[in-house]
Order: structure tokens, then C-alpha cells, then sequence
């Protein structure tokens, strides 16, 4: 009976301090998410979006660390990348890939970014005569070691070879067990593609592709529904800017 106590106070001493660990790494991640949200880098149009992107909530979600190695694919303008360079800076890397032309040429070299490095500066993205999607060339990220890949809002640009390669890519550059973080605006299911109902895409679809692509649906938020989203409308609509319902799943490379 001694014995099996012992044991149990044991368990529970190391779930105890498995849990404070685990909040602990969360502090630290809403600190440093804290932090680059009042950076001075950020703008009135970056502040603005705030409250519907709820950066930490998601990234909390998709389980981002500050020690991780992360990528960022397709980051635009870099308004997440304001807080994800800073947030890894002094535990782990942030790496940009593929459509960081804005970026590289301005944000990576402000104070503070200097750090952060460009992957895939070969990648290539162009559209074919009549197709309104982009295809995607690129061979590889250049890196096999990353705990986390992550782009938001950017699936639905390409097309299904596009799409494909952006997974396939990612795939590669994950570690066993690396998060695939992958956010999109709702298309209905199975519904054909329009010029009103463009810059959508079916999450449906978004699974079965990135499961094929080898990867394990570990989880889905519905941080981002938004039920007055009828999904009817060009996510550039006035009535649903910034409004618009998105999908967020997280894949996990296999261990």
C-alpha cells in the first residue's frame, strides 16, 4: 500500500509539474504575442485587424512556441509576420518562403527582424492563359527541420497543382510531428467556383488535399466562423470584408 502511494504522489507531483510547465510556455507565448502586437512596426491598418484575426487565440491554438522554427509561406504584406519573427526571435527562427518580395525589401530590414531569413527564393507563381488561380514552382523549402509551417489565408489563390506543391513543400520541411497551420475563407461545399464566390475554398477539398500530401488532421477552430457570412460573396465584398467566415485546421506531419 506504501509503495503504491509513493507511486501515485510521484504521478502526481510530475503532472503537476508537466502542467505549470505547459502554462508556463503559454505565458511566455501571450507575453511575446503581446509584445509584437504594440510594436511600434505595426500600423493603424495592422491594429485594425486585430479583433477579428485574434492572433493569439489562433496561434495559442495551432500550439506556436517561442523556441520553435517556423515558417511563414506566402506571408504578403507581413501582417502576420509582425508578430510571428518577434514572438521566435530570441528562442527560435522565423523563416519567410515563397511571395516575400514585400517583406524582404522592406519589413526583414527594420530593427528587430534581422534574424529572421527567406527560404525558397527560387520559388516561382504565375497563371496560365485564362486561369485566374496560381500555379507554383518550387522544389523545396531548403529546410527538413521545422516544427511549424504556417499560412493564412493564401490556399485559395492557387490552383490544384499549385495547392499541391505549396503542400508538398511544406511536408518536406517539417520535422516528424511539425504542425501544418492553415487558415482560408469558407466556399460552400461542393459548389462550383464563380466570379461572386471567389477567394474561397472548400475545406472539404483543403483535407482531402493536405491528407494526401501525407498529413493528419490533428484538430479544427471555429475561432473564425462567422455566421452571418452567407458565403455568397467575393471575400473582397463590402457587406463581408473582414467579415468573412474561415476555416482553421491543424495537420500534423506524422511521427
Amino acid at each position: 500500500m506504501k509503495l503504491a502511494y509513493h507511486s501515485l504522489t510521484i504521478l502526481t507531483a510530475a503532472s503537476l509539474f508537466l502542467s505549470g510547465s505547459a502554462l508556463a510556455a503559454h505565458h511566455n507565448l501571450k507575453e511575446n504575442v503581446q509584445a509584437a502586437l504594440a510594436s511600434d512596426i505595426r500600423g493603424p491598418s495592422d491594429t485594425a485587424r486585430d479583433a477579428n484575426r485574434m492572433p493569439l487565440e489562433t496561434l495559442t491554438f495551432f500550439g506556436l512556441q517561442p523556441n520553435m522554427h517556423i515558417a511563414e509561406l506566402m506571408p504578403g504584406g507581413g501582417w502576420y509576420t509582425k508578430i510571428l519573427a518577434p514572438v521566435v526571435a530570441e528562442e527560435g527562427q522565423y523563416y519567410a518562403a515563397i511571395g516575400t518580395s514585400n517583406i524582404a525589401s522592406k519589413l526583414l530590414k527594420e530593427p528587430g527582424f534581422e534574424k529572421a531569413k527567406v527560404l525558397a527564393e527560387d520559388a516561382r507563381m504565375w497563371r496560365e492563359e485564362g486561369d485566374r488561380l496560381y500555379s507554383m514552382d518550387v522544389s523545396s523549402l531548403g529546410v527538413t527541420n521545422l516544427d511549424m509551417v504556417l499560412t493564412f489565408r493564401n490556399y485559395h489563390n492557387f490552383n490544384e497543382q499549385g495547392r499541391r506543391k505549396m503542400n508538398e513543400v511544406a511536408f518536406a520541411a517539417l520535422k516528424p510531428g511539425g504542425i501544418y497551420a492553415v487558415v482560408d475563407h469558407t466556399a460552400r461545399h461542393n459548389e462550383p467556383e464563380t466570379s461572386a464566390n471567389r477567394r474561397r475554398v472548400d475545406p472539404v477539398l483543403a483535407i482531402q488535399e493536405i491528407q494526401q500530401a501525407g498529413f493528419e488532421l490533428v484538430d479544427y477552430s471555429d475561432l473564425h466562423y462567422r455566421e452571418g457570412d452567407e458565403l455568397k460573396y467575393e471575400v473582397g465584398e463590402k457587406s463581408v470584408t473582414g467579415k468573412t467566415d474561415r476555416w482553421t485546421f491543424k495537420f500534423k506531419k506524422p511521427d
